[in-house]
């Protein structure tokens, strides 16, 4: 299987936790870590923005990137969203066996 760590900034910890849930119960992500207190510098609509955010760290499968992508989407207030995979290239085992049971 090809995991991916998947990174989701949104705007207050109570979206980021909504997102969270809905990702996990519809087992598009076996577990999402949600960071609070980043502070994210982006350009946007020819504008440089400083914003406080919240960063969620999704651990799935490559072959469900799609859809998750859509789901986080339908949900963000975002009007475009962060959602940046990257892969996994080694991890124990045991995770990875769990990862991919409770994901798909």
């Amino acid at each position: 299987m090809d995991n991916i760590i998947v990174f989701i900034t949104a705007s207050n910890e109570d979206e980021a936790s909504s997102i969270a849930r809905a990702l996990v119960e519809g087992r598009l992500a076996g577990c999402v870590n949600i960071i609070k207190g980043i502070r994210s510098i982006y350009a946007w609509q020819g504008k440089v923005e400083d914003e406080a955010e919240v960063l969620m760290i999704a651990k799935t499968q490559r072959i469900l990137f799609a859809k998750l992508c859509k789901r986080v989407k339908e949900l963000h207030s975002y009007t475009v969203p962060e959602i940046i995979a990257m892969p996994v290239i080694e991890g124990s085992e045991d995770y990875l066996k769990w990862l991919n049971e409770v994901t798909g």
